[in-house]
């Protein structure tokens, strides 16, 4: 062989091993990064059969749980619900008020504590660096606050680790990430809370004339994979509409008509405002006064979200979450602390008679619901709390309620 072949292949092989070291020795994050479709069967690990939660019973899940038989390419049959428990460091995704996928996270230390509340999805970005943190990398990236506070992928050690931000395992942020659009709900508690359906007079209807197959149609379109907008860290940046739906005019050629865009609406009630609060796609529509009997007895904090509607549009099949009163924050407990900080959770956590109870508390001006029912679309929510909204609640955001 000459000499001059001999030495072209000697250093081809060179540099072909060289490269297989050097992938080999990558951190799993960035290998990850790299290799956006590495092993795509990892998103939701494990296999479980799919349940449906009871109003008196509380599931105990693993820390990795996928329902059915969900892959990356599936889309969402509803409105999805991200819940995040601190206690248990762990997060459950919910599509129509199941059980989706579950995957360990770390939050906040004592000190950067990950606040606890109602958020949404108000930005996205697949590679972000932090503004705060030494542009520290933020794969993933979903925001809930202005103010810094995310979810993204990062070290998932096994104990809350971060500055306020919800770690999540890599391959579940990049599943959760393409799931997921702007005004996608998120709740963060102490222990473990799950949606449970309920049913009550005082829950809105949507008016009759929304009733329509089309409007069926519609609406479940719009809760497929979204389009993976890459918003920037400012409202400014952040002007396209979230969850909007496609809805097809009734009687119209498809052919012809462009479908007309819809969105949620959000309903904010204040026990401590006296006032009903409405949002769409995150900007303020109207607010009325209402009347709470026993204005000085909480009304706790719930979460009803409408499924999808139902009778050939004339009713509407919801969900409610509702969330404990403040446990002691567990930033640097233990895992025997965390869990059994879940399990006292647990046992003091409101039923639905609780949720009941506040709906059937509050009295609404009849103007006001009749304005609401004509809006009311699936994904559309009506938040409960004894406070007022947060500060954060603004421009380019839903209605942010803090529960501590």
């Amino acid at each position: 062989m000459p000499a001059s072949l001999s030495g072209r292949i000697n250093v081809g092989f060179i540099r072909a091993i060289t490269m297989a070291v050097a992938i080999f020795m990558l951190p799993a994050g960035i290998a990850h990064a790299q290799f956006p479709f590495w092993s795509r069967h990892t998103f939701w690990p494990g296999q479980y059969a799919p349940f449906k939660h009871r109003h008196h019973h509380h599931h105990r899940q693993t820390n990795s749980v996928s329902t059915g038989n969900a892959r990356p390419e599936d889309a969402p049959k509803g409105p999805l619900q991200i819940i995040i428990s601190i206690a248990d460091q762990r997060i459950s995704l919910f599509d129509n008020g199941t059980l989706m996928a579950r995957s360990s996270v770390s939050t906040g230390i004592k000190g950067h504590p990950t606040p606890l509340g109602v958020f949404s999805v108000i930005g996205k970005q697949r590679w972000h660096r932090s503004n705060i943190y030494s542009a520290a990398p933020m794969p993933y990236m979903q925001r809930i606050t202005w103010s810094g506070i995310a979810l993204h992928a990062g070290v998932v050690p096994g104990h809350p680790a971060s500055h306020g931000c919800i770690r999540l395992k890599n391959a579940f942020a990049a599943r959760l990430w393409h799931l997921t659009k702007r005004g996608t709900r998120v709740i963060i508690a102490h222990g473990d809370v799950q949606p449970v359906e309920i049913t009550n007079p005082h829950l809105f209807n949507p008016k009759a004339a929304s009733g329509s197959s089309d409007f069926q149609a519609g609406t479940a379109a719009g809760n497929s994979i979204g389009t993976e907008a890459a918003t920037q860290a400012s409202p400014a940046a952040n002007a396209e509409t979230p969850e909007t739906t496609s809805l097809q005019i009734a009687g119209a050629a498809p052919a012809r008509v462009a479908p007309k865009k819809i969105v949620p609406i959000s309903v904010f009630v204040s026990r401590k405002l006296s006032k009903l609060f409405v949002r769409q796609g995150f900007s303020p529509l109207f607010d009325v006064p209402v009347k709470i009997e026993n204005p000085e007895e909480p009304l706790g904090t719930h979460v009803f979200t409408a499924m999808e509607f139902q009778n050939e549009g004339a009713a509407v099949r919801w969900t409610v979450v509702s969330i404990p009163k403040e446990l002691p924050r567990l930033s640097e407990a233990g895992p025997k602390e965390r869990e059994a900080s879940a399990q006292q959770a647990a046992l003091s956590a409101p039923l639905p008679d609780t949720a009941n109870a506040a709906l059937d508390r509050i009295e609404i001006p009849e103007d006001a619901v009749g304005r609401i029912s004509e809006l009311l679309t699936p994904a559309s929510s009506l938040i409960i709390s004894d406070d007022g909204f947060s500060h954060e609640t603004g421009k380019g955001t839903d209605f942010i309620v803090l529960t501590h």
